[in-house]
């Protein structure tokens, strides 16, 4: 699989996964402007996954529309569907993620949804939900 500038890909970037475009050529890596989320970003401490106690509870933001990332090119898969609106695909991976959260009732669940609103009220609102 040759992966060019120019391509539509689909990659996965910081716990998160997005679609993007190629914008240049690093030989092992490639820069990806992103163009749409797919997954977003798990909240929390990513070496100790669900814990709370003992560790910094992160707060991570799905990347920006546009903006750019440097991912190894093994990562990368072309994506040959429709790419949704930026917008459109934080939401839907938002709702996703709420939507996983919520099916157990736990303090780590809790304190990532709490995240999510707080990035939604703050952030995202901001710029992207119109």
């Amino acid at each position: 699989m040759t992966i060019s500038i120019g391509d539509t890909v689909q990659v996965k970037y910081n716990s998160g996964k997005y679609i993007g475009e190629v914008v240049e050529d690093r030989g092992d890596r490639i820069l990806v402007k992103t163009m749409a989320v797919q997954k977003h970003p798990k909240q929390g401490d990513l070496h100790n996954l669900g814990q709370v106690d003992g560790v910094f509870f992160h707060e991570r933001k799905a990347l920006a529309h546009y903006e750019k990332m440097n991912v190894v090119r093994s990562a990368a898969r072309l994506f040959d569907e429709e790419v949704p609106g930026y917008s459109e695909s934080l939401r839907t991976a938002i709702d996703e993620l709420k939507k996983t959260l919520t099916k157990k009732d736990t303090e780590y669940n809790q304190m990532a949804l709490e995240n999510l609103k707080n990035l939604e009220e703050h952030d995202y609102t901001k710029s992207y939900y119109r």
